[in-house]
């Protein structure tokens, strides 16, 4: 099985698109994602393009191929809310201009919170606004992401994503991003992941399937609490998400992790240090890493 495995990256303004790249093959990576910017705020700067091309070569020397390259939007974004809606809509077509400068063919985002209490005002607004953005011209789809169901988030059900996307009339440009985390959270038990994809094919179809965001969880099944947690170190288990991985059905598609940093004490200075070499070694291997922890603390000395 040709194994497309990557996590998210950073992505800064001295370095760009470049930067991402090289932090990716360091953790020995063929995909990666990003933020073009903070992901708690919009302030966002000019694309270089002189580092788009020499990222571009990169990539090609170490067979990153684009198309397994995905921008996540900032979670702040919320198109299910009246008040913010127009900024919300402005800030997304902006956003997937960004995209397209970069080449970048998929943009994953959150669908949305119903703040204002009401779930069908709430789809019926994320809907209007995906209809303006992916009205206008370009290649990039929004995959919306499945959500763990804290608070009022949509997105919790395969049900409402397919609600959303029943309504978008571009339906080349959309597509959905499955976390292994938030459908677990949701209440659908990966365990038999099997059934769970079998259920996403009925309702919403594998041919809009764009990515999966690979992580465990702190929490148990119905937690709705989204807590994400290394590979094999939390309630959905080592094997659990190796079937999901290398399920065949989902061979061409990218997978990302978003598992936490690990901590650590440096000079009286309490220090992050990524995960993801280690975890993607894991996974090569389908082997766990009972001393995970520690070979990433030592690892970063």
């Amino acid at each position: 099985m040709n194994l497309i495995i990557g996590s998210h990256v950073s992505y800064k303004k001295d370095t760009q698109l470049l930067g991402s790249v090289k932090e990716a093959l360091s953790y020995k990576a063929n995909a990666f994602m990003f933020y073009t910017g903070a992901p708690q705020n919009t302030n966002r700067y000019e694309i270089n393009d002189a580092l788009t091309m020499e990222a571009y070569q990169l990539m090609k020397e170490n067979n990153i191929d684009l198309n397994n390259v995905i921008v996540h939007a900032p979670y702040i974004v919320n198109l299910a809310n009246s008040k913010n809606f127009d900024f919300s809509v402005d800030f997304l077509i902006q956003e997937r201009e960004r995209c397209e400068l970069l080449g970048i063919r998929k943009m994953v985002l959150h669908p949305g919170s119903a703040t204002e209490g009401n779930r069908s005002i709430a789809i019926n607004n994320i809907i209007k606004g995906l209809n303006l953005i992916l009205d206008i011209e370009g290649d990039t789809i929004i995959c919306l992401e499945t959500m763990a169901g804290k608070g009022n988030e949509i997105g919790k059900t395969f049900e409402e994503l397919k609600q959303i996307i029943d309504g978008v009339n571009n339906k080349d440009k959309i597509g959905v991003c499955l976390d292994t985390c938030h459908i677990s959270d949701a209440g659908y038990d990966i365990s038999d992941f099997d059934k769970v994809l079998e259920e996403f094919d009925k309702t919403i179809g594998l041919n809009y399937l764009m990515c999966i965001h690979v992580n465990d969880s702190k929490n148990p099944i119905s937690s709705h609490k989204d807590r994400h947690e290394n590979i094999g170190y939390g309630y959905l288990g080592f094997d659990n998400l190796i079937n999901i991985i290398y399920n065949k059905k989902l061979e061409s598609i990218p997978k990302i992790l978003e598992t936490p940093y690990i901590t650590k004490t440096d000079d009286d200075k309490v220090r992050e240090y990524p995960p993801y070499l280690f975890e993607i070694d894991m996974i090569r291997n389908k082997k766990l890493n009972k001393n995970l922890i520690e070979d990433i603390r030592n690892y970063y000395k």
